[in-house]
């Protein structure tokens, strides 16, 4: 017969049983992570979101407990009712919270058992993640995954708090939506009740907020769910979740300023207290001396450009990329001469798959220069390149003469991967830069037309407006990304809010005027009616908190991932749909050939 919660209602989470308690009857419910028989004595670690407790169950206890207490095993769901003792000395255990004391059970309920476990609910198990993933709810139940989505309830809550107190509004905007690509693929819903036609679900809510803004609505926020159908990857997830938000009548520095302190409150909720302001790099300095336009600061190997230098070297390949307006660049790795041939060979490998032709290469040995282009090279040029990267014995210079987006990229991805070969990136702190001043535009080569480096609504920076035409690659744009540990954790701009600058923002990426108003008419024709300067910025939520709590993926703060083949393997979706449904919607799946 079921017996009423109402007497079993918990008094204390495992977790908060304390010396405190000591001689207190409490109730407690929960989890058996494991039972341990000494003859005599029986001890049962109990488990909950909160912590771990013993208990303790003596041949001698009332209601046949002790006797009960041989039937259970692991994962079983328990409530019992005890008093809370000091462990005896001796036998405490420093490193669980609840490791001073026990709790003599005087009263046990079995509230339910549990079949034979895939896995054990520990934290060091080894298991495969698609073992994990398919038995979610059991991976879940794990104490460290149990802290971290602690962890980022906090954050959120903190995140509401904060820009509830700096007058933001939290506003939900549509799901279902129009489809206005953004750089990745939409996810598309058909519409039963017009078919043919389909909803979008958001990459983001860019332009809805904007739209809040244009009505008045002035300090904007959500913590908001989008979507992409893109190739998957550790730090990628088909949907994922935006702190967002958007201001009126400011520019960079008022959001900024705002955003730093949002930052600052919620790495507080991890016990991180963090130094306000961030340091700034532009663009430029970013990728002049990090290669890459999200650094990670924490350590050296920074990039020195020779093209000057090197310019008229007999090596041609150098002599050649700064005839062609391109540069040399070049990065000294500490004591890298120990690099063996393949080692060589595999930085070679990554050079080149981010578009190096190949990998100069020096290394500084006690012999002398060691290298294939040494030969190539006067004395000069030699002595100058030392000293320009503060080189010595023992160290190895890599080099990269390229355009400049080139040379930067590579150069700075081997940056990356050497630091981590060589333990070089500290494990523990937080390092946080802003990175301003982008570039408004790149050429893309394959479609042969100017595209938007972050989105069309961007806003140019003011003393840049007279080179849209003239000078597109040379105009900035008043973006700007917050970078934490070397990821990107945050990005935004203040927008375009007028509507001649983005009619010629437009016609620079080639959107012709209908094309315009066919995938952002409504954006457009509101732009028209009164719009106040505004910006704002969206923060990747999974990836703060992947940094923030040390994770390798952004699956371990997200309850309910996909793969990184978007599938969820524990529900089985995506899934096929009977004919009947099909046929609501007005759509035909097409058999890939070959299938």
């Amino acid at each position: 017969m079921l017996e009423k919660m109402e007497n079993w209602r918990r008094s204390s989470y495992c977790g908060a049983v304390s010396p405190s308690d000591t001689g207190k009857a409490v109730t407690l419910t929960g989890w058996v992570q494991r039972r341990r028989d000494h003859g005599g004595l029986i001890f049962i670690d109990l488990r909950d979101r909160e912590g771990m407790v013993q208990l303790v169950f003596n041949p001698d206890a009332p209601n046949k407990v002790h006797e009960k207490a041989h039937e259970i095993r692991s994962e079983f769901v328990l409530a019992v009712k005890g008093v809370v003792q000091k462990r005896p000395e001796g036998t405490e255990n420093p490193n669980l919270k609840t490791g001073a004391v026990e709790v003599a059970v005087q009263e046990l309920k079995v509230l339910n058992d549990s079949a034979p476990l895939p896995f054990m609910i520990e934290d060091d198990t080894d298991v495969a993640e698609m073992t994990r993933l398919k038995y979610r709810y059991l991976d879940l139940r794990r104490p460290s995954l149990q802290r971290k989505l602690i962890l980022r309830h906090r954050v959120a809550m903190a995140t509401r708090n904060y820009l509830s107190a700096n007058g933001f509004l939290e506003i939900e905007t549509p799901v279902l939506t129009k489809s206005t690509p953004e750089g990745a693929r939409d996810y598309l819903v058909p519409s039963r009740l017009n078919p043919g036609q389909f909803y979008a679900l958001p990459q983001s809510p860019q332009l809805f907020k904007q739209i809040l803004m244009v009505s008045g609505l002035d300090r904007y926020f959500q913590i908001v769910k989008c979507f992409r159908d893109e190739d998957l990857r550790a730090d990628r997830q088909p949907e994922f979740t935006q702190i967002d938000a958007e201001m009126s009548f400011v520019d960079r520095e008022d959001v900024i300023s705002v955003m730093e302190g949002l930052i600052a409150k919620i790495f507080k909720e991890a016990g991180v207290e963090v130094s306000l302001p961030f340091p700034r790099m532009s663009y430029a300095e970013a990728t002049g001396r990090f290669g890459v336009d999200n650094p990670d600061v924490r350590f050296g190997l920074e990039l020195k450009d020779l093209t000057k230098e090197l310019s008229s070297s007999g090596f041609k390949v150098f002599s050649d990329a700064a005839a062609k307006k391109g540069v040399i660049k070049a990065i000294s790795v500490k004591n890298g001469a120990s690099f063996s041939r393949k080692d060589l060979d595999d930085l070679t490998e990554v050079a080149v798959s981010f578009g190096a032709k190949g990998l100069a290469w020096v290394k500084l040995t006690e012999e002398g220069w060691q290298s294939p282009i040494a030969k190539f090279l006067t004395e000069a040029e030699r002595e100058m390149i030392v000293k320009a990267l503060g080189a010595g014995k023992g160290d190895l210079i890599l080099f990269a003469a390229d355009r400049m987006s080139i040379a930067n990229t590579v150069l700075g991805r081997l940056r990356l991967n050497i630091g981590k070969r060589l333990g070089l990136i500290p494990k523990e702190g937080y390092s946080f830069v802003w990175v301003t001043e982008f570039p408004m535009f790149d050429y893309d080569e394959a479609e042969k037309r100017y595209v938007a480096v972050h989105h069309p609504f961007t806003s140019p920076m003011d003393e840049d407006l007279d080179r849209i035409d003239s000078d597109p690659l040379s105009v900035r744009a008043k973006a700007y990304d917050l970078v934490l540990n070397g990821v990107e954790i945050g990005g935004g701009s203040i927008r375009i809010h007028r509507s001649d600058i983005q009619a010629k923002i437009f016609d620079r990426l080639g959107i012709a005027r209908d094309e315009a108003q066919e995938r952002f008419g409504f954006l457009l024709e509101a732009l028209k009616y009164g719009t106040p300067p505004h910006g704002g910025i969206a923060f990747g939520l999974d990836r703060v908190m992947a940094i923030m709590t040390g994770s390798e993926s952004i699956r371990d703060v997200i309850a309910f991932p996909k793969t990184q083949k978007a599938t969820d393997i524990m529900s089985d979706a995506p899934s096929p749909v009977g004919q009947k449904q099909l046929d609501e919607i007005f759509i035909r799946v097409v058999k890939k050939a070959g299938t």
